[in-house]
């Protein structure tokens, strides 16, 4: 290896999602979710691709913008309430600087403030487009994802997992003008092809598609899953071109210096036990975890901005992590420049861990000969700029000294692809991101029956569906069981379970999913009265569809097909 070559590919991968909070309530839980990370997330890292680019570096940064978040940024009542959000929070700025012991805070939020205001207005607001011009220039890459966010390996129909993924991908190519080719799974979860048992219900036996042949049948070419998903992996084939040649089970470990199971050497993924053009990305554990780790990662340094301390309530933050396990009471005064400071120190760090990895595992090739790795590293959005305030901070510098570095390569996966087509096919176990790698975050005993309404409202809307599909003169019952399938993709979101496990806003989790589920089966009810041939609808039935198309008024699109021909 040259000097001046490249020793591998570093991705850059954040995962941006909210659920559908409009009109559901402010604060503390609602509404408020996603003005936060409209000013503290998307704005910001939205000037990080401008300066960029401004002098003259692509970003090359890939992130996701779910087709629910999608929703949501381009809807009215979001542009009205972040103004009157970003107005308000100016105020609180100017307000507090009335008192000494805050005026430099204050001034500075003031300024921050200002300048993401005028950002803000200078895009008229669509963040979408602004993303999605950077990502046709070539500057970044944009993720698609499921609809609502629904979590996949526990969807008991197949056709419901194409619908979410369906429906999804044209949400996001009616806001981006394009389908993108790489997709975020909600929660990193994937199921493998062949027979399942339902967790709930009584344990039905079923046959299940897989994730992967489920991607592939919609044109994916990309995603992405935690490390521990490729330590479960198993060999499955080498593709050569258009040439699949089958391998033994055993291949991952005789042959061990082929990249098996590497985070580093990305792999194609079939779980039919056939060739696969789908690939999947691993995430980088250990420096991933430098980033967002409670213990060892950059946000919990004493002089970043605390998240959890705030004056009045929801007010300005003005003081400093100070030590981790610090009472509120006892954190010091924020300092701008010291946590300015300490993001670009950080992201020196990060650059030269990234360089460091890329290069041990160049050398690491046979005698004479190097390896190209691929090091990837995912986040969620969010962790940039809302829970560590400092994250744009900490990300621009970082890429700078990425794309200067001649020995790193920075893409984007559809990049990798095209420059490095990975040539192993595997097979991938069932699993998640979240806690034990598996669904334990999503069904557990607080959640199981948020489960067992679910999959009953699965079983009724395919059903619904069937007979307006089979019989005549449905048009009026087939227009309320879309406005029922909306309420379904969203009935279907992990957020409602994950928020009611983690404990952060459970009483909101709880609300959330008994909304949906009562506008389904209201929506459903009338559904089966038309058919019925009853040709009104009753006072409470007209007011019900009238709350739930005004309170969902998210995936209009949305097409019965979309669950099968």
């Amino acid at each position: 290896m040259h000097a001046e070559d490249p020793a591998g590919s570093f991705l850059l991968v954040l995962h941006g999602h909210m659920p559908w909070v409009l009109h559901h309530g402010r604060w503390p839980h609602g509404e408020t979710w996603l003005h936060e990370a409209v000013l503290g997330v998307y704005l910001p890292l939205l000037g990080v691709v401008d300066r960029l680019q401004a002098d003259g570096i692509d970003a090359r940064l890939t992130l996701g913008l779910t087709p629910v978040l999608l929703e949501q940024l381009a809807h009215p009542t979001l542009h009205r309430g972040f103004a009157a959000y970003l107005d308000d929070r100016l105020s609180r700025a100017h307000h507090d600087q009335a008192d000494p012991a805050l005026r430099d805070r204050a001034r500075w939020w003031e300024a921050q403030l200002s300048d993401l205001r005028e950002r803000w207005r200078a895009v008229d607001g669509q963040l979408a487009a602004a993303f999605s011009a950077h990502a046709r220039a070539g500057r970044m890459e944009l993720l698609s994802s499921f609809a609502a966010h629904g979590y996949a390996p526990l969807i008991k129909h197949d056709q419901c997992v194409r619908a979410q993924l369906e429906a999804g991908l044209r949400v996001s190519e009616r806001h981006l003008g394009f389908r993108p080719g790489g997709i975020w799974l909600p929660e990193c979860a994937f199921q493998p092809h062949g027979p399942w048992t339902v967790p709930v219900l009584g344990g039905e036996q079923r046959h299940t598609a897989g994730t992967d042949r489920i991607l592939e049948e919609h044109g994916v070419s990309h995603f992405f899953v935690d490390a521990h998903m490729y330590a479960g992996a198993r060999s499955e084939g080498l593709l050569r071109g258009d040439h699949f040649e089958k391998v033994g089970w055993d291949r991952a470990e005789a042959h061990p210096e082929e990249g098996w199971r590497d985070v580093l050497d990305p792999h194609r993924v079939g779980t039919h036990g056939g060739p696969s053009r789908l690939v999947a990305f691993a995430r980088h554990p250990d420096v991933s975890e430098q980033v967002w780790s409670a213990d060892i990662g950059y946000p919990g340094d004493g002089r970043y901005l605390e998240f959890h301390k705030r004056k009045d309530g929801d007010g300005l933050r003005y003081w400093r992590v100070t030590d981790r396990t610090a009472d509120l009471g006892d954190k010091a005064d924020f300092v701008p420049q010291a946590a300015a400071d300490a993001a670009r120190a950080h992201a020196g760090h990060f650059a030269a861990t990234v360089r460091a990895r890329l290069q041990a595992f160049a050398a690491s090739g046979a005698p004479g000969g190097r390896r190209d790795g691929c090091l990837t590293a995912t986040f969620d959005a969010e962790l940039f700029g809302h829970w560590w305030a400092e994250g744009p901070q900490f990300i621009e510098p970082a890429l700078r000294e990425l794309h200067a570095d001649p020995t790193v390569r920075v893409q984007t996966p559809a990049e990798r692809l095209t420059t490095h087509p990975p040539d192993k096919v595997a097979w991938l176990p069932e699993g998640s991101w979240g806690e034990g790698g598996d669904h334990r975050v999503w069904l557990n005993e607080r959640t199981r029956w948020t489960w067992e309404a679910q999959l009953r409202a699965e079983d009724r809307f395919m059903g619904l569906r069937w007979r307006v599909a089979q019989g005549k003169n449905t048009r009026r019952a087939a227009a309320v069981l879309r406005e029922a399938a909306r309420e379904l993709l969203l009935l279907q979101a992990s957020d409602w379970q994950f928020v009611i496990h983690s404990g952060g806003a459970v009483d909101y989790g709880f609300r959330r999913y008994a909304v949906h589920l009562d506008h389904f089966d209201a929506l459903c009810g009338i559904v089966d009265d038309l058919l019925a041939g009853r040709r009104g609808l009753d006072a409470v039935q007209k007011a019900t569809r009238a709350l739930a198309s005004a309170t969902d008024d998210c995936f209009g699109d949305v097409a019965l097909t979309d669950w099968g021909g």
